[in-house]
């Protein structure tokens, strides 16, 4: 075969996929010539999918989730950042006084107004005060005129009822969001279409949910709006993959030569190295922020954001093309005219392989009835002595009387 030829059918399952001739990783990743078996390997994809989906279930049913004090309530203490230099100092002295180490400390702002800012847990009047002289006495904090002042310390408490309001109008903000993803995404593709890319969201949101209680992350409002912001992210990988879907597909039905899985897979990998380059170049920036912002310089305020951007898109890429397009596939497969055309390219190659097999044996079995050896080939005489009808005699041929 030649090596120009860019695809050849080999089966995996009951599936004839595309594949690639046998090239590097790399260089099967950059030309996206089909070279992965996305789709024909789609059982393994689906069960490290369900596998991600019920640890994250398991965990956020029992475990469930760090919530902030502005979900839970709570008390937030701060303090100006002159003098102190990091926000460990800030938390060994709430420790220290406590007994416990605070929920977060977090730099807040920049240059003359920064800030160092204390979550904890709800502190009554006494608690309150302990650890307000605590902080006075060892940072000697000014207020904004410049004098040592015990008031330049803040403290504001964060009820439990108001918290419960900010829980809910995050719950109706992430519905309204998802409902109204769900009718772009009924309007912008047909219906397998968007059956497959509705499950990716929300497998997107339900294994990143997950991550987040495993790891024990705080799920604050900056959260949630990180949680909104990947969920679009995920839409639009999606909508990228599968316009590429939709334009291999183009009349296919008419097609005899390749089945829907594998103009798909095609597909996939055809995108594959796309969305590698675009969850790189958006995850740097995130990783930029964690690093700089929050690790170098202190600014906390990011770290809630950065954190669920960083977990969705990674967990978006891996959805959109190894969860999405098989799905897809599945859902095309299983009824209507595409699961009709599947089988009968299937069944044409089928016989056109049996074909092949009884035309080559044909060829070996003409091959040696013409290699010269006569004592294998040599005709067996019949029962009776005489030879068989058709059979040339072995003796010398006689001289014809005239």
């Amino acid at each position: 075969m030649s090596n120009s030829r860019v695809m050849e059918d080999r089966p995996v399952d009951d599936q004839v996929v595309d594949v690639a001739p046998q090239h590097g990783f790399f260089e099967r990743l950059y030309t996206g010539t089909g070279g992965f078996r996305i789709v024909g390997r789609r059982r393994m994809y689906y069960g490290i999918a369900a596998a991600m989906i019920v640890i994250a279930a398991l965990s956020i049913g029992l475990r469930g989730f760090t919530l902030g004090i502005d979900f839970a309530g709570g008390t937030r203490i701060d303090i100006p950042a002159g003098g102190i230099a990091s926000t460990s100092q800030v938390s060994d002295v709430y420790s220290k006084t406590m007994g416990h180490a605070p929920v977060t400390v977090q730099k807040v702002g920049s240059g003359s107004s920064a800030s160092y800012e204390i979550r904890s847990d709800t502190l009554d009047a006494a608690q309150q005060d302990k650890v307000q002289a605590a902080l006075f006495d060892t940072f000697h904090p000014k207020d904004s005129s410049g004098a040592v002042n015990r008031n330049a310390i803040s403290i504001a408490e964060i009820s439990s009822t108001w918290g419960g309001q900010v829980t809910r109008k995050a719950l109706i903000a992430l519905a309204v969001f998802i409902v109204l993803t769900m009718v772009y995404i009924g309007i912008r593709f047909e219906r397998d279409m968007s059956i497959a890319a509705i499950a990716s969201l929300f497998f997107n949101l339900v294994v990143t949910a997950g991550i987040y209680s495993i790891v024990g992350f705080e799920v604050t409002p900056a959260a949630v709006i990180g949680l909104l912001t990947i969920l679009g992210y995920v839409l639009y990988d999606n909508v990228v993959v599968f316009d590429k879907v939709e334009e291999n597909t183009r009349g296919v039905l008419h097609r005899n030569n390749r089945t829907y899985a594998e103009f798909a897979n095609l597909a996939a990998n055809q995108t594959l190295m796309r969305s590698i380059n675009t969850t790189v170049i958006g995850i740097l920036p995130i990783i930029g922020m964690l690093v700089i912002a929050v690790w170098l310089l202190g600014v906390g305020t990011l770290k809630d954001l950065a954190l669920v951007q960083l977990v969705g898109m990674i967990v978006g890429a891996y959805s959109s093309i190894f969860f999405a397009v098989p799905l897809l596939v599945s859902i095309k497969e299983r009824w209507g005219p595409t699961a009709a055309h599947t089988k009968k390219v299937l069944a044409k190659r089928s016989g056109a392989a049996s074909a092949r097999v009884s035309e080559a044996a044909s060829r070996r079995a003409a091959a040696l009835g013409g290699s010269g050896n006569a004592a294998s080939e040599r005709p067996r005489e019949t029962a009776t002595g005489a030879p068989r009808p058709g059979v040339r005699p072995t003796g010398k041929r006689q001289k014809r009387r005239h």
